[in-house]
């Protein structure tokens, strides 16, 4: 077992720094891309309709685990179960604020993120791009640790297959979801949104 806990975010974690790697993301397609969901279907976010949220972290911890080494160190790795959190404990606001879908997102493969999923009571899907298919497409910014590459985390609001706002960098992570539903309530009554 842990001698941390996965819910709670560290006191001196180091905040990302906006290095452009997401400045060519808004206004773009997303790619025809499969992706393997949770809910054992496949989707494509391309081909969604309407407001979607997808959140993009790069691991979930387990309480059972130790974390990659490192972790604490890493500028924006820290926080996946507590953003998870906050999505789940926003989702009927999201909804009420116009969101037809909302959509976690990470390199892990499903049987890991189902885990998550039943043990956090999300009540929305995760997909994988363990392949990296989707994030080599977008051009997604990612980094390594202990054999791993992981995506950097952020948030998309896409409509119809375009992204219309990316949140990067994320930090603290447990108020992402928060800030999320601010833009998407500050859209409310804007003409064409």
């Amino acid at each position: 077992m842990r001698s941390d806990s996965v819910y709670e975010l560290p006191k001196d974690l180091p905040v990302p720094q906006d290095d452009g790697a997401c400045a060519h993301l808004s206004g773009m397609k997303l790619p025809r891309v499969t992706l393997a969901s949770t809910a054992g279907r496949s989707v494509e976010l391309a081909q969604a309709k309407g407001r979607t949220v997808v959140y993009i972290y790069p691991r979930t911890g387990r309480p059972d685990q130790d974390l990659p080494t490192g972790w604490n160190a890493i500028p924006g790795a820290r926080g996946c179960t507590p953003q998870s959190c906050a999505f789940r404990d926003h989702f009927e606001e999201l909804k009420s604020a116009g969101t037809a879908q909302v959509y976690g997102l990470s390199t892990q493969d499903t049987a890991y993120q189902r885990e998550a999923v039943e043990r956090l009571h999300l009540p929305f899907e995760i997909l994988s791009d363990e392949k990296l298919e989707f994030t080599r497409a977008l051009r997604l910014p990612t980094f390594e640790v202990d054999g791993m590459v992981l995506i950097k985390r952020m948030a998309l609001i896409v409509r119809d297959g375009v992204i219309e706002k990316v949140f990067y960098p994320v930090f603290p992570p447990d108020r992402n979801a928060g800030d999320v539903l601010a833009w998407l309530t500050s859209r409310n009554g804007v003409i064409g949104n």
